[in-house]
């Protein structure tokens, strides 16, 4: 019986184990991608409002936004190892979704710039919103299916 109850026990302390480290990666991708966001106004914003329009202020603020860029996606990597088989299942699906409709229509968008089938350039934050919509509608379809 105290085998028992011990078991428990340390399946208690597996899963308060696994939910604190779910909430620090939760954390981590938070505080990366909103380092990486403040980045991305610095470095557009900042050559017209902070710094005249040097250059080397520029390059920095740019460099400064590829790296936070790139220690997200590490971040977010963490956080998808350490997912549950299931949630993993959901989230690679979404991303497969997200690239093939990034592809699809930024494809699509550039030749309809191309071939002026639409008035004025194609803008990368349109490509942007439709990828951010097909990932949060992947997600939630995903998680709909394994209720």
């Amino acid at each position: 019986m105290s085998e028992i109850k011990r078991g428990n026990v340390d399946n208690n302390s597996n899963e308060l184990n696994w939910q604190g480290k779910t909430k620090q990666n939760i954390n981590r991708v938070k505080m990366w991608t909103l380092a990486w966001v403040i980045s991305m106004a610095l470095a557009n914003f900042g050559p017209k409002f902070l710094w005249n329009q040097l250059e080397s202020l520029t390059i920095a603020a740019i460099t400064l936004n590829f790296l936070l860029g790139v220690g997200m996606i590490y971040a977010n990597k963490i956080y998808i190892q350490n997912m549950d088989e299931m949630q993993k299942e959901i989230h690679l699906n979404s991303m497969a979704w997200t690239l093939g409709v990034g592809l699809i229509v930024g494809l699509s968008y550039s030749n309809l710039d191309v071939t002026n089938v639409i008035s004025g350039p194609a803008q990368i934050s349109h490509l942007i919103l439709v990828m951010g919509v097909t990932n949060l509608i992947a997600i939630f379809v995903g998680s709909r299916r394994y209720k």
